[in-house]
């Protein structure tokens, strides 16, 4: 279970507010990692017999972020999450006090595993806002589209490149797996995480 109160930055210990928040959530998924037979098409051919290759956190422990301390009166939040937690990604970023704006998709150009009707070939991002947080200016487009990369829940590169350019900072990423530079970022797989108050 996974708990924290604050994010402090560096050195100055005191309590940091947020205009921009990036959140990665661990979304769980019991049955493992889906594989794909080499050679095989995805159709049926799809297994879960791979661990995570990160440590989970529960629906629960999720919503249990502490939202409302980090964000400032005026915050967007940019909530990634997959096809089977689109239904409660929105909720969740309700939960967390922000309303809901727009969904972005990452089209992931070769990521085709899995899926009911069709292959799973995209992530989803929830925008929301709380109060009237300011827009620089506009993404180029709701869809991202570049190909997936190769290390898992590995997100594009020109993803913060785009938020920088629309919401204004301070800026936090939650679940980070590196820094950035003028971002606070918080992580277990990031390099310079930011110190957590429990």
């Amino acid at each position: 279970m996974v708990h924290f109160h604050t994010i402090k930055r560096g050195a100055h210990r005191g309590l940091v507010k947020y205009r921009t928040i990036v959140a990665d959530p661990p979304w769980p998924y019991e049955e493992g990692f889906a594989t794909q037979s080499r050679g095989r098409t995805w159709v049926g051919e799809v297994t879960h017999d791979k661990p995570l290759p990160y440590t989970a956190m529960s629906l629960f422990d999720i919503a249990g972020l502490p939202m409302a301390e980090l964000a400032e009166e005026d915050c967007r939040l940019f909530l990634w999450t997959t096809n089977r937690y689109l239904p409660q990604a929105i909720p969740l970023a309700e939960f967390w006090g922000f309303e809901y704006r727009q969904l972005l998709v990452w089209h992931k150009r070769d990521g085709n595993l899995g899926g009911s009707v069709a292959p799973n070939s995209a992530e989803f991002v929830v925008v929301a806002t709380k109060g009237s947080p300011t827009r620089i200016s506009k993404m180029p487009s709701s869809v991202i589209s570049t190909a997936a990369p190769k290390r898992h829940s590995t997100k594009p590169e020109c993803f913060l490149d785009y938020v920088e350019q629309v919401s204004p900072g301070p800026y936090v990423e939650l679940f980070a797996r590196r820094h950035r530079l003028g971002w606070d970022v918080w992580g277990n797989e990031s390099a310079n995480t930011a110190e957590l108050a429990v």
